[in-house]
């Protein structure tokens, strides 16, 4: 008998425990859990990544629930999908994947894995790295009277990053 295989997706920027309680709770639903880590250039729908992907992939390799974990593909998201042929995909809470729309999506293209979205992580507040990054913002880049140093904002932080 094949092993029960998941598969779990994201960006996986500056990780957190809500990303580690999202593919924990994926690692349940099988025998091998595969993380497929998002490409710089697809993130469109925030903004870019601060950590290079390949450091992401690295970080989320290393963590006790990934069995396996690859880059997504550069211009086809169902590639990956299709030669992993898992069971089951997850889901993160904010994930902005329709359910009925992926499942329709993957018909097509002659999967019918299941489909769950994991749920919210609610132990603290900082477990997006949104609020991550936002805190860093906050704790490190007040000015300091001392040291003459300027506040980064959000705005100094993508430049630095995105360049």
């Amino acid at each position: 008998m094949s092993p029960r295989r998941v598969v779990a997706t994201g960006t996986f920027d500056i990780l957190h425990p809500g990303h580690l309680y999202y593919l924990e709770e994926s690692k349940k639903m099988g025998d091998e859990l595969w993380v497929i880590v998002a490409r710089d250039a697809n993130v469109k729908h925030k903004p870019c990544p601060i950590i290079p992907e390949e450091h992401r992939l690295q970080m989320v390799a290393a963590l006790k629930p990934v069995d396996h974990a690859i880059l997504g593909d550069k211009t086809d998201m169902f590639r990956p999908i299709k030669e992993i042929q898992p069971d089951v995909i997850t889901i993160g809470f904010n994930q902005h994947f329709d359910e009925r729309t992926l499942h329709l999506q993957l018909i097509e293209r002659g999967m019918a894995p299941e489909i769950v979205r994991i749920g919210k992580y609610e132990d603290g507040n900082l477990c997006s790295s949104r609020f991550v990054v936002q805190r860093i913002i906050d704790v490190r880049g007040k000015k300091d009277e001392d040291r003459k140093s300027t506040r980064l904002n959000s705005s100094h932080l993508r430049y630095l990053v995105c360049r």
